[in-house]
């Protein structure tokens, strides 16, 4: 569990647009913007990303953002791939975590490791 998280990215507005369309099945909107930053959540900004230079940007960061129902992790995913995210494991129960973890994976233009997942049964 986590108050806030941030990462850097290469591109803020190409990531924007990436993280806008695919954390909106999950109901995660634009929450803040500054000039280099841009926070997005549901009630409240919990999840920023910064523009930096690639030296700062650590790829391949896993993010795993809750969903309440099987049918939002499906349409993140399908957001995301349509916002330019790459496949990274499609939707589906993951049993090894444990019988009921139902989760999909694209990774965002910078190759960050992004996740749905709903814990919940059916």
């Amino acid at each position: 569990m986590f108050d806030h998280v941030g990462v850097t990215v290469s591109n803020l507005e190409r990531s924007r647009a990436f993280y806008a369309a695919a954390l909106a099945p999950l109901g995660i909107t634009e929450r803040m913007r500054f000039e280099t930053v841009i926070g997005f959540g549901r009630e409240h900004p919990g999840f920023w990303i910064a523009e930096g230079t690639a030296a700062q940007t650590s790829p391949r960061t896993h993010l795993a953002f809750a969903a309440v129902s099987r049918l939002e992790v499906d349409a993140f995913h399908r957001a995301a791939i349509e916002a330019g995210g790459v496949d990274h494991g499609a939707p589906g129960l993951r049993p090894h975590y444990h019988p009921d973890y139902y989760g999909a994976f694209v990774l965002d233009p910078d190759g960050h490791n992004v996740e749905a997942v709903c814990h919940c049964s059916a």
